[in-house]
């Protein structure tokens, strides 16, 4: 089954998506299932078992589920237009993890897109761990998502979008000499 959607946020902009995710429908195989021409987001399994001609592809992209490891795509990731990773329900957290050691462990730059049940109270967690492209629920307003993006303007912890902590990043004034507390400042 392919899923499309018209337009997706890419870049914190709203931008027309070509881009079709193919999902196994019940009873298909990865080795067995037809991938139909054009920009298809397969599946890992798929690419997995269909590898070689896959590969021949001058487009293709590939979608992480939530219980599987990024790591098998090292040393492919070039190979790949886009790399999605899929949200089957807004409370499965496991794709933040996927997205981080996709970007950090792994040293992807592509684009990394979030595909599935996204929400816009998500999408600034997702941007945080090395998203840069989302594919809203179908549902919902992709212009009320888009906000989501700038729900807050500061935050304390490091992640992939900045390497510093708050504390790290704004000068304290300590003044220990004056008899004043070594935290201040803090």
């Amino acid at each position: 089954m392919l899923e499309k959607n018209n337009q997706i946020i890419k870049q914190r902009e709203i931008v027309s998506d070509d881009w079709s995710v193919l999902r196994l429908e019940e009873g298909q195989t990865a080795d067995h299932v037809e991938v139909p021409d054009g920009k298809i987001i397969v599946p890992l399994s798929v690419w997995q078992a269909q590898r070689e001609s896959l590969s021949q592809r001058p487009a293709l992209a590939v979608w992480i589920a939530s219980d599987e490891r990024p790591e098998v795509l090292k040393g492919e990731l070039d190979k790949f237009a886009l790399v999605a990773v899929d949200f089957p329900k807004f409370t499965d957290g496991r794709g933040y993890s996927i997205a981080y050691n996709l970007r950090m462990r792994l040293g992807y730059k592509g684009e990394l897109r979030a595909i599935g049940d996204v929400l816009r109270d998500q999408l600034f967690s997702m941007q945080r761990c090395g998203f840069n492209a989302f594919a809203t629920r179908a549902d919902r307003s992709i212009v009320d998502a888009l906000k989501g993006l700038t729900d807050f303007s500061d935050v304390y912890q490091a992640s992939v979008d900045n390497p510093l902590p708050l504390f790290r990043r704004h000068e304290r004034h300590v003044r220990v000499a004056d008899g004043g507390d070594v935290g201040f400042g803090i």
